[in-house]
């Protein structure tokens, strides 16, 4: 698994650029736009970008046939590009090149944010890639704490220091992730590389199995998005946290889920995804319907660590369960569309979930997360197992031809 740890790397400078950016672009954007719901439909860029790019990309990759592998491409060039504009978004002159940067930051992360996804299971056989998922999370997670302890010491430095630090870092990944993640040989050699890519469309990925859980991974990111989102609002508003109790409670769920990212991951290939998933989802259901009877705040935050437990439960084992129902040359292609859907969550579940706040007042915040994690269960019961177990031999062979 040591390959595994290399290639969250990629995650670890991924996460470290959108914590940076997430946290002080908006300071940015404050300067020009009065409006806090302009700001926030800024910020949310990105999701747009995942829904339509992300998916195509995802879906190109699985045909790309290069020197450099089917995925590793997009990285050479994307993860550069990435850089590059981060770096530039402090360095606006105005209010139009701030939005031009950003508009090129994330159409160059976009480049390779599916590709590098799709790494994972590419040189991780079936059986170890719930584990390599928690890994590579768990990396993702450490640059995320890292840019909110270092990032505000950085900006205190110079607005620009944490963004050339982001491309700085992301540059060093790209570099390390280059010279030691070798895509499986069997994707590049001649004999492959003389025969046209194999047809891979999208709608043939959308069987009934694939449908539910897609349904379900809606469901339960619009339930953990507007939480997330609108969280905040509630502890000042409604349970009468000061604004840094409130933000400061949230990491109570963030450090729970990356400490217990590692051992879903463990419990997802030991026990089966879909049953670790569905222990997930009952359980944050529970816990989102709890908080609505807490009044104190040592109890909300206990729950919140429960939650972020059961949220690792859900979140390290959904991506490689979409990929097991499917075939090893379509993985580019469903991770594109794992990242739609979550995408469309994203966009979709901050304003839906505040029109319920503002019809019903702040309780229904947890009350219709506590709904969207019913719905997802539902999903769950309709879909069946449906993990691939053929092709293992395939992809292991693959595995020991690139040396690993």
């Amino acid at each position: 698994m040591r390959k595994t740890w290399l290639l969250g790397l990629g995650f670890f400078s991924i996460s470290l650029t959108w914590a940076l950016y997430n946290a002080f672009v908006p300071l940015f954007l404050d300067h020009y736009l009065t409006s806090a719901a302009l700001i926030g439909f800024m910020m949310t860029i990105d999701n747009y970008f995942a829904m339509f790019l992300q998916p195509w990309i995802g879906h190109r990759s699985d045909k790309t046939r290069t020197r450099f592998g089917r995925r590793m491409p997009y990285l050479l060039i994307g993860m550069p590009l990435g850089a590059v504009f981060a770096a530039l978004i402090p360095l606006h002159t105005g209010f139009v090149t701030l939005v031009l940067f950003m508009m090129l930051m994330n159409l160059s992360m976009s480049l390779f944010r599916a590709p590098t996804v799709a790494l994972m299971p590419d040189i991780t056989p079936e059986k170890n890639r719930t584990r390599a998922n928690g890994i590579i999370n768990f990396m993702g997670g450490i640059g995320s704490v890292l840019a909110f302890g270092v990032g505000s010491k950085l900006y205190g430095i110079g607005s620009y220091v944490p963004f050339l630090f982001a491309g700085i870092t992301m540059l060093a990944c790209m570099l390390v992730l280059k010279a030691v993640i070798k895509e499986p040989v069997l994707l590049e050699s001649p004999e492959a590389s003389a025969k046209p890519a194999p047809t891979v469309r999208i709608k043939d990925q959308l069987d009934k199995t694939t449908l539910f859980i897609l349904g379900a991974i809606f469901f339960w990111f619009v339930a953990y998005q507007g939480v997330e989102a609108l969280f905040t609002l509630y502890g000042t508003k409604h349970a009468g946290m000061s604004d840094s109790e409130a933000s400061f409670s949230l990491t109570f769920f963030s450090l729970a889920f990356l400490l217990f990212a590692l051992p879903s991951g463990w419990l997802g290939a030991r026990f089966g995804k879909k049953k670790i998933i569905m222990i997930g989802v009952g359980g944050l259901f529970f816990v989102f319907g709890s908080v609505v009877f807490v009044e104190s705040v040592l109890l909300l935050r206990v729950l919140l660590i429960i939650g972020g437990i059961f949220w690792a439960c859900i979140n390290i084992n959904s991506y490689p369960w979409v990929i097991s129902t499917g075939k090893e040359e379509s993985i580019g292609t469903r991770t594109g569309i794992y990242y739609f859907v979550s995408s469309l969550a994203a966009i979709t579940s901050p304003p839906l979930l505040g029109w319920v706040i503002d019809a019903f007042g702040y309780p229904a915040l947890f009350v219709s997360a506590s709904a969207g994690l019913l719905l997802a269960f539902l999903c769950l019961l309709g879909a069946g197992a449906g993990e691939r177990v053929g092709g293992h031999d395939q992809l292991d062979q693959a595995s020991v031809t690139a040396g690993k």
